[in-house]
């Protein structure tokens, strides 16, 4: 077997210009907008060729770091922070470590009922009109019988994330609409087959009308109260798939 270090060499140089060039995008350095060097600028700067700076800027545009503008005034800028760019590359991230086994239901539960506490209190707090009114739309969507699975499960989402959006706290509702993006998705398709829709429908309506009363010991107390039957209704799906495998294990042999 031979290697070619050539091409090792040049894959090394262009991920660790890569990495620097990040650092200092992340570290504020380089600002928003700001036009980078010419490729050969930077081949001169970091004394390497031109073709190892155009990998390296391909990884910066593949992680969305850096846009490309033709024309005169074109060249290579750094990219404005999109926030569904952002939580799509969490979602991906939380979805690899769930597939690992990094993840667990218990933990994603855990998380979800923390965060999902703190946006009940501030919700109850800050919401405004059309906070309630966001809230009051997802309530009609799940209360109609004719929606699919799927559709309840993304009016689910839809309603947290108006939850999270009553907070007025960008960070909060950064975090948790990564978390109920991809992680609230997952849970409720493994526990469709037994979820009681108008059951979680009730849960949502008493949580509106606590937020809407302002009422945060009650809206906490809901939520608590949705947070545990998940975890039952995903212990009995558990059990449900468990013995399905049995069952199948016994009819291949």
């Amino acid at each position: 077997m031979t290697l070619d270090f050539d091409s090792v060499i040049t894959e090394g140089a262009a991920r660790q210009i890569a990495e620097t060039i990040r650092e200092a995008i992340m570290s504020g350095r380089l600002k928003v907008d700001e036009r980078l060097p010419t490729e050969e600028d930077l081949a001169d700067r970091f004394k390497v060729s031109r073709p190892t700076i155009r990998e390296a800027l391909k990884r910066l545009a593949a992680q969305n770091l850096i846009r490309s503008r033709r024309g005169p005034a074109g060249g290579r800028f750094v990219s404005r922070p999109n926030q569904e760019d952002l939580i799509r590359t969490m979602g991906n991230a939380t979805r690899l470590m769930i597939s690992i086994g990094e993840f667990d239901f218990d933990n994603i539960i855990e998380a979800r009922q923390e965060m999902g506490l703190i946006c009940c209190r501030l919700a109850c707090q800050r919401r405004t009109k059309p906070d309630l009114e966001a809230l009051k739309a997802e309530l009609s969507v799940q209360k109609d019988l004719s929606i699919t699975d799927q559709e309840f499960c993304a009016s689910d989402v839809r309603f947290h994330h108006a939850v999270a959006q009553a907070t007025k706290n960008p960070v909060l509702l950064f975090v948790m609409a990564a978390v109920a993006e991809t992680l609230q998705p997952i849970a409720n398709m493994v526990v469709y087959r037994f979820r009681d829709r108008q059951r979680i429908c009730a849960q949502h309506e008493r949580l509106f009308d606590a937020i809407r009363d302002g009422k945060t010991s009650v809206a906490s107390k809901v939520f608590l109260e949705q947070m545990a039957y998940l975890r039952d209704i995903y212990t009995r799906a558990q059990q449900w798939r468990q013995e399905r495998e049995v069952v199948a294990g016994h009819r291949s042999v």
